[in-house]
Order: structure tokens, then C-alpha cells, then sequence
């Protein structure tokens, strides 16, 4: 068997490190890069991978290491991700087929409709609850966590990631606050309980907004944080504030427009909002085929040059701009950790291939953000040229003295509501469908996937993600 005609492309992209390609027949071939870097040896199981992966590499990368077409021999799979993230770091070599969905996605950016947003977050959001307890913080964050020097708990990370947006919403207690996209609600109970406002929580997926009412209840925050099983753009009210995070991904670029729109109908005229978003430092263009294919689906990751103009159209102020580089690295290097130290848990739970899945997609995202051009932006917006601080020493001033009260852990609170009263039932939102908190990269699963109830007597779950064949 000959490696034709994978090894022309080899040959032009290796450019970091060195990997040694072995074929179904045993003969090796290596391919070197000018830089120092990780060795790597790649063993190919199917013999037809090498023409397969040359049409789409993007898509068949991860679908051959989840499949088990290759398997990795020597060094490990974020060496591999690194040898060839940095390689191709100035473009991902497309592929035909590649080349063409790529355009495609970037010019379509997700059709995200009231319906077909609920089903992409369902895709992601609403497998079972216990896999994300068994890698997530103690608070259930699912995005980007600040690293300020010298943190190296993924619990503080995270808690300085919520006091560095509250800072930049600029509270005053009794301001109503809209959070559009608010995951298990650890945001809206922070700054509820933390700083004195209303928070109003909107999310599409049934899981999330069923265990922030949990949190709410045994926290005693009830009369302070109201959650919703609704989309954004069917709220009614007019807010102070509005904080986003990790929920813009899920957007679509078709949708940039109208997004903005109802943040400007939301916000009051002397209001402020915080949009936190994955983004790319680079040109347009569409994210990763096996992304959005398996883990994703409608996720369209903006370039600030995308942003800026909806803001103008508007009239809206940009009031602040930051970008955080490489936080999101560190962010999905903790949660691999974590995943891994659970890993047999997880098999036994869901299966081996669901592992692999899953472990490609933390350790690919990882290395799109240590190597490549995905970063994450933090935009303060305000309506009026005088509603925020002309200087940001505000943002970085120093801790309260007092430590701030650590969030129940959401088992614990689980159990506490369901101790105290019976579990609520949701409220039938105005429609079935919207957006919700994203990548989250607040990123960051296949659809749909139940574990198995626990001793692993049952069938094997079946997971729709968990089948290359059906497209998410």
C-alpha cells in the first residue's frame, strides 16, 4: 500500500516537529519540519484513509482518530494536534470537498432560525447532566475562565472570570440584568447574590434552565434571579444591563444583524452590555467541518471586523475592547485533565468512541487557540458616549477584602430543592426555539447521548453524534 496521495500533502504542510506516517504494510514514512517540535508516529489502520483524508482533511481528521482509522503510536494526540496546527497555522489545507463547504459555511454562517437553533442547542446542551459535573467547576462554567497571573485552579479561574465581567457591567444594587445565554446559571446567581440586582437568565435548553431553578431555590435567590426557557429574541423586557457569554457563537453570521438589534431594543437608553465571544483575530471565515459537523452544528465564529460594523449601523458605542489570548487554552487544557481523570467512569457510562470524541474535540479546541487564530472578545456596549468611565482602572481594581461566598455545588443543590418543595415545572416559553449559551467553546458535545444507567446493565446508548454517517 502506497500513503499517495496523503504524503504529497504531508510533504508540502509539515513544517513543525516531525511525523512518521506508517502504513497498513508497515512501511514508515517520515516527514520533517524546519522548526523543533513534537515526534509523532501515526500508524494507519484503514487503507483507504489516505485518499479519503486528502479530500477533506479538516472533516476526516477527527472522524479517522474517532473512528479508528489511524491510531497514534508515539508522542500523544495534542502532540499530533500541535504538529500539524502549527504547520498549517498560516490555513488549514482545505481539500477539494473541504475547500467548497469551507466557503460555503462562511458565507452562509449558520441559518439559525427560532426552530433550528433550538435543535443545535439540544445537540449539545442537553446530554446527560453528569458528564459535564464530572469535568466543569464546582459553579458549572462551560466558557472561557480568566487566568490572572498565578492561578492554577480552574474554581478561581472561573470566579475571576465572573468578577472581571462584573466590574465591566458596572452594577449598582436593584439594576435589572438580562443574561442571554446563562447556562446552569452561575453568572446570573453570582451577580444576584454578589452585587444586588435583578438577573433575568434566558436559555433554550431544558436541562440548564431546569437545574438553575434548583440553584436558585436552595440558594434562597429566588425572589432575585428568574429564569426563562425562552429565546432572546422573544423577551419583552428593557433591562439596565445585558451580559452575553459564550452564546454569540451560536448566532450565525446570517444573524449578526438581527442580534444586535434586539440588544439595542432590550438595553435602556443610559444601559450597558457585555458581549463575551469566541473570535477569530484573523480574516472571515468559517470554523472547523468535524466542529461543526459533531459537536456545533450552526456555530459561526466572528472576526472583530464583523462586529465593528453592526455596532455602527446601530449607533452603539464601543466602550471597551479586549481580547483574551490564550485564557481559553488554559481553560480547555483544565477541562482535558479533568475529562481524562474520569475517563473510565465515562467509558463505562457511554463508550470508548464517545471518549474519543470527546477528547479530540477539548484537545482540538485547545490547540486552535494555543496555535491558531481563535481568541475570545469582550465588548463593552453602550448607547450613550458617557455611560462608562473614560479610564478602565475600574476594571482592575483590587479584590473585595471579604472572599466571595462560594457557590453550592450543583448536586448539592439539587438535592436541597428537591428536599425543600417539589421540582417546578418549566414554563412553556412564547415558542419552542431560540438561541442559547454557547463554546460554550461557553464553547464548548454530541447530541443527544443518555448514559447508561449505572451498573452499566443496560444496551449501549445510541448517540447521533456518535455516528459519522449522520451529519449534525
Amino acid at each position: 500500500m502506497s500513503l499517495f496521495p496523503l504524503d504529497l500533502l504531508l510533504k508540502r504542510i509539515i513544517r513543525h516537529g516531525t511525523l512518521t506516517v506508517v502504513d497498513t504494510t508497515g512501511r514508515a514514512q517520515r516527514f520533517e519540519g524546519r522548526s523543533a517540535g513534537p515526534h509523532v508516529t501515526v500508524r494507519l489502520v484503514d487503507p483507504k484513509f489516505p485518499r479519503r483524508m486528502v479530500r477533506n482533511p479538516g472533516l476526516l481528521l477527527g472522524e479517522g482518530y474517532v473512528d479508528g482509522a489511524y491510531v497514534i503510536e508515539e508522542g500523544t494526540l495534542r502532540d499530533f494536534l500541535e504538529v500539524l496546527m502549527v504547520s498549517t497555522a498560516t490555513g488549514e489545507p482545505a481539500g477539494i470537498v473541504g475547500a467548497i463547504a469551507s466557503r460555503a459555511a462562511s458565507v452562509l454562517g449558520g441559518r439559525n432560525t427560532l426552530g433550528r437553533a433550538t435543535k443545535n442547542v439540544q445537540h449539545h446542551y442537553d446530554i446527560d447532566h453528569s458528564l459535564y459535573e464530572l469535568f466543569l467547576d464546582r459553579d458549572m462554567q462551560y466558557s472561557c475562565a480568566y487566568w490572572r497571573p498565578g492561578v492554577t485552579s480552574l474554581d478561581d479561574a472561573q470566579r475571576d472570570k465572573k468578577r472581571h465581567l462584573a466590574r465591566k457591567l458596572l452594577l449598582q444594587p436593584g439594576m435589572k440584568v438580562l443574561d442571554i445565554g446563562s447556562g446552569w446559571g452561575g453568572l446570573a446567581l453570582h451577580l444576584a447574590r454578589e452585587h444586588g440586582v435583578h438577573v433575568t437568565g434566558l436559555t433554550l435548553s431544558t436541562d440548564q434552565y431546569e437545574t438553575s431553578l434548583r440553584r436558585a431555590q436552595a440558594e434562597g435567590l429566588s425572589d432575585r434571579v428568574t429564569f426563562k426557557l425562552l429565546d432572546y429574541r422573544q423577551e419583552a423586557g428593557v433591562y439596565d444591563r445585558i451580559v452575553s457569554v459564550g452564546m454569540f457563537e451560536h448566532v450565525g453570521r446570517q444573524h449578526f444583524g438581527e442580534f444586535f438589534r434586539h440588544l439595542d431594543r432590550l438595553l435602556k437608553p443610559e444601559g450597558l452590555a457585555v458581549l463575551h465571544t469566541i473570535g477569530r483575530m484573523a480574516t472571515p471565515g468559517g470554523i472547523n467541518a468535524w466542529v461543526r459537523k459533531y459537536i456545533f452544528p450552526g456555530t459561526y465564529l466572528p472576526s472583530l471586523s464583523q462586529l465593528s460594523p453592526e455596532l455602527e449601523r446601530r449607533g452603539l458605542w464601543m466602550t471597551d475592547y479586549e481580547m483574551l489570548r490564550l485564557h481559553y487554552a488554559e481553560t480547555l487544557k483544565a477541562w482535558d485533565e479533568r475529562f481524562q481523570a474520569k475517563r473510565a467512569e465515562i467509558a463505562a457510562r457511554f463508550d470508548e468512541r464517545f471518549c474519543r470524541m470527546w477528547e479530540f474535540y477539548l484537545q482540538s479546541c485547545e490547540a486552535g487557540f494555543r496555535h491558531r487564530s481563535l481568541v475570545v472578545f469582550q465588548l463593552q456596549i453602550t448607547k450613550q458616549i458617557g455611560t462608562a468611565p473614560i479610564t478602565r482602572d475600574y476594571m482592575y481594581a483590587d479584590a473585595p477584602a471579604q472572599p466571595v461566598a462560594a457557590p453550592q455545588p450543583v448536586a448539592a443543590a439539587r438535592a436541597t430543592a428537591s428536599a425543600k418543595a417539589p421540582r417546578k415545572s418549566p414554563a412553556k416559553a412564547a415558542a419552542p426555539d431560540g438561541h442559547v449559551n454557547g463554546a460554550k467553546a461557553n464553547g464548548h458535545a454530541p447530541a443527544r447521548t443518555r448514559a447508561k444507567p449505572a451498573p452499566t446493565t443496560a444496551a449501549r446508548p445510541r448517540s447521533r453524534a456518535a455516528r459519522p454517517e449522520q451529519d449534525g
